[in-house]
C-alpha cells in the first residue's frame, strides 16, 4: 500500500516525547511513531465497537439460533 503525506500539529510537549523516543531509537521516525500509535488506536475503537455491538445480543436468542442451525444440518453429518 502507498503511502500519503499529511500535515499534522501537534502540542509541544507531546512533540518533544515523540522526538525523545525516536532520538532513543524506539521509533525510527517521527512519521513511523504516529503511523504506529494510529493504527494501535484504530485497532483499539474497532475492538471496542465489536465489544459493544455483543453486548447488544441476547445469549438466549443466540444459542436458540446456534441450536436451530445445528440441528438442520445434524442429519447431513456422517455417521461416525
Amino acid at each position: 500500500m502507498g503511502a500519503a503525506k499529511i500535515a499534522i500539529s501537534l502540542d509541544k510537549a507531546l512533540l518533544k516525547k515523540l522526538d525523545r523516543l525516536v532520538r532513543s531509537s524506539v521509533f525510527p521516525s517521527r512519521s513511523r511513531a504516529i503511523q504506529d500509535a494510529l493504527t494501535e488506536k484504530l485497532a483499539r475503537l474497532e475492538r471496542t465497537r465489536l465489544a459493544r455491538e455483543c453486548a447488544k445480543l441476547d445469549p438466549a436468542d443466540e444459542k436458540a439460533l446456534a441450536e436451530e442451525g445445528m440441528a438442520a444440518e445434524i442429519a447431513e453429518w456422517p455417521e461416525y
